[in-house]
């Protein structure tokens, strides 16, 4: 569970390697504290590997940079989805697919801690209202900066427009690279997976569907 910014506490607690809440800020995710605590497993970490296997100078303040590193990826889980919205919901009489491709993400896999990043294609066919177009990726960066998987991310973020606008249909389709295939594992230089959610028409028309496929296919400017 994430921490919540705020915590009477702070000042009075000092981990096992002297990381103090005084030494952070109050971060959009993290606490003082959490980070405090994050930075002495990050230490625990360095300790583990061997002072002999490390350079000192270049590790010295690794686990505070990993602490305040760790508050921007989950910032997500920090986000008001009122906030986010911020009113951009507009009544429109267009009754066609709105498709906005080629949204770039970051996030954080839950397995191993390693990042998978790539593009998310969102589509839906809008009941009388539309959102604005900058909230469609702004709502991606809300799901991916967290620990996640692609599969549920993909399904999260479909099933959020599918609740905040109400359209006829929703289609997700992103394409990740993960790093725990490319660096550890398999070792493959460029797997890329590609996850998909489909809601309401776009489920159930093929040709709504298609139609959707097809802009997602369709490469031109």
């Amino acid at each position: 569970m994430v921490a919540e910014n705020h915590n009477s506490n702070d000042v009075a607690v000092v981990t096992s390697n002297g990381y103090k809440p005084s030494m952070f800020n109050a971060g959009v995710t993290l606490n003082p504290s959490t980070k405090a605590q994050i930075a002495d497993s990050v230490n625990e970490i360095l300790k583990a590997i061997g002072p002999e296997n490390l350079d000192p100078q270049g590790t010295e303040r690794t686990p505070l940079r990993v602490a305040e590193l760790f508050d921007e990826l989950l910032s997500g889980y920090s986000i008001d989805p009122e906030q986010l919205l911020n009113g951009a919901l507009f009544d429109v009489e267009y009754d066609q697919l709105v498709v906005v491709k080629s949204i770039e993400f970051y996030s954080l896999c839950e397995h191993h801690l390693l990042p998978f990043y790539g593009y998310a294609h969102v589509g839906y066919l809008p009941d009388k209202k539309v959102v604005g177009l900058s909230k469609i990726p702004r709502i991606v960066d809300m799901f991916a900066r967290r620990l996640q998987v692609q599969e549920r991310m993909t399904q999260e973020i479909a099933s959020f427009l599918d609740s905040l606008i109400d359209p006829k249909g929703v289609g997700v389709v992103v394409e990740g690279t993960h790093m725990c295939t490319v660096m550890r594992g398999v070792r493959k230089q460029d797997p890329r997976m590609v996850t998909s959610a489909v809601m309401g028409s776009l489920r159930d028309n093929a040709a709504t569907r298609d139609e959707f496929m097809e802009h997602l296919r369709n490469t031109s400017v």
